[in-house]
């Protein structure tokens, strides 16, 4: 069975109790969660995966957690929110001033933490709903995330699961028309916005491929559904990530 995937938190911290506490409680209340206790495992994370938002410890054993928060800012607007020690206020002031979203001091509940994660994923979206033009990240449909960056598809256990390029490319255009029947013509003119590797005749072959990767199963689809005599459809609910 599938499981839908949630926002994809990021906790690191050198504290391995509190990660896995974290970890728990987050994945009780629908969020993916990944842990990394260096800036090095933070670092890998981002080149290969979508991360909706990064909870930071400041003090990360010998490693400056400000060096790796402005890091971050530096690439990425996604919201994070800094672990600081309850007497740490010149580093709550110093997060905040490197654009950190929130700050949490330990010890800290998890029920705090959640409300306070929820805030700023809310806080966040609606400004993206406000300032122009969006840049879609990813896409999310149960059980799967396939990212637009690394042209990769993942799990719902973060599994990698490997696509051809023209295999990528037909999924993200099935998933970014949901709903809507698209015509071989339609799907391959769609598929070249990512690039050039899609062909009338090689369209059904690789619609079969992806039902072998994706699919309960493909012989009788769920989310790549024919409509014969017009082309096929992406029938499952998805959630485009920006």
């Amino acid at each position: 069975m599938t499981q839908d995937i949630g926002p994809h938190v990021m906790v690191v911290d050198d504290d391995a109790t509190l990660r896995q506490v974290v970890r728990d409680y987050l994945s009780e209340n629908e969020f993916r969660v990944t842990e990394a206790a260096t800036g090095g495992e933070l670092t890998a994370a981002f080149a290969s995966e979508v991360v909706d938002l990064v909870l930071l410890d400041l003090r990360l054993g010998s490693e400056d957690g400000m060096r790796l928060l402005r890091q971050l800012r530096d690439r990425s607007q996604v919201p994070v929110i800094v672990l600081t020690g309850r007497t740490e206020e010149a580093d709550r002031i110093m997060g905040l001033e490197l654009g950190a979203d929130d700050y949490l001091t330990k010890p800290f509940s998890p029920r705090e933490l959640l409300a306070r994660i929820r805030t700023v994923l809310r806080r966040t979206y609606a400004g993206q709903e406000i300032h122009g033009a969006k840049v879609c990240r990813a896409y999310r449909f149960p059980g799967w995330e396939l990212n637009l960056r690394t042209r990769r598809l993942s799990d719902s256990r973060g599994g990698q699961i490997a696509l051809s390029n023209g295999e990528f490319n037909l999924l993200a255009a099935l998933l970014a028309a949901h709903g809507r029947v698209l015509s071989r013509d339609q799907l391959i003119d769609m598929s070249r916005r990512y690039d050039n590797e899609v062909y009338d005749r090689a369209v059904d072959v690789q619609i079969l491929r992806l039902r072998r990767k994706i699919e309960p199963d493909p012989r009788q689809p769920k989310y790549i559904i024919t409509e014969r005599g017009v082309g096929y459809s992406f029938a499952a609910q998805v959630e485009a990530v920006y």
